[in-house]
């Protein structure tokens, strides 16, 4: 049988594994984030989209990787204070992965089977957004670079 989002869990910053069923009915974002990052400050603009959209069923999930230029090297409470501290971010954050290679998380290798990149599938920096449906169908790939606010139309047709 296929793999589908619902199947992967994964482990929260507070170290709960958290499987990704908890978010059926909801259109999913995954951002693979860093904090020494030049895009860091989107931080803000996912933010500011999940209290927006929250209670209408947008839900983001954060997934710390450290695989471009090292702009990840916090543990997971650094990392979870930066947030915090920093950009006030209150959606889901999960501990340190790797999203590409051997290693990668398998939610970013189904991820990244369901939604080529260009070119090739690989993630190419901090900050690669997933979007998946309610039904947890992966709908759209973004580049690091798509700011958050360039992804409220989609986000507001996948709630309508």
């Amino acid at each position: 049988m296929k793999a589908n989002f619902y199947d992967f869990k994964a482990t929260s910053l507070q170290g709960k594994e958290v499987s990704m069923e908890t978010y059926k009915g909801k259109v999913v974002l995954v951002v693979n984030t860093a904090s020494k990052c030049g895009l860091t400050p989107q931080y803000e603009g996912l933010e500011k989209l999940y209290r927006e959209y929250k209670d209408k069923g947008l839900v983001i999930l954060g997934f710390p990787c450290n695989q471009f230029g090292k702009q990840e090297p916090g543990t997971e409470k650094e990392i979870s204070e930066g947030c915090l501290i920093n950009y006030g971010v209150s959606f889901p954050m999960f501990s340190k992965i790797d999203v590409n290679g051997d290693n990668a998380h398998p939610v970013y290798k189904y991820l990244k089977k369901e939604l080529k990149g260009f070119p090739g599938s690989e993630i190419k920096w901090n900050f690669g957004k997933f979007m998946l449906d309610r039904d947890g169908k992966p709908f759209k790939r973004f580049a690091p670079t798509t700011t958050p606010e360039k992804l409220r139309s989609d986000i507001e047709k996948l709630l309508a």
